[in-house]
């Protein structure tokens, strides 16, 4: 199964830097720029989660800070949709 899954990964003939999940909807990362831009977003919610935290909360810190978390994850499907397949619902390889 896993050997499957890394193959259909790496036929990637469009250079699609995020594929379509094999279960499910979604994207998984396909080449390094996916891998980054997946880093740079992990690396941001942690950021703004130990900033979040190290402050004294406010009402507006929370507004600040949930807007910043909804934003981030708008721009990571907005890239993942413009550099990825297509979404749909997929159960399983081809």
């Amino acid at each position: 199964m896993f050997k499957k899954y890394i193959e259909y990964i790496k036929y990637n003939p469009e250079g699609y830097w995020f594929k379509r999940k094999l279960y499910g909807w979604g994207w998984t990362p396909a080449k390094w720029q996916g891998w980054v831009i997946i880093a740079v977003f992990v690396a941001f919610i942690f950021f703004q989660a130990v900033m979040f935290d190290a402050g004294s909360q406010t009402k507006n810190d929370e507004i600040v800070f949930f807007t910043s978390i909804g934003l981030a994850v708008a721009l990571l499907i907005y890239i993942c949709y413009k550099t990825g397949e297509s979404p749909k619902w997929m159960w399983g390889p081809k």
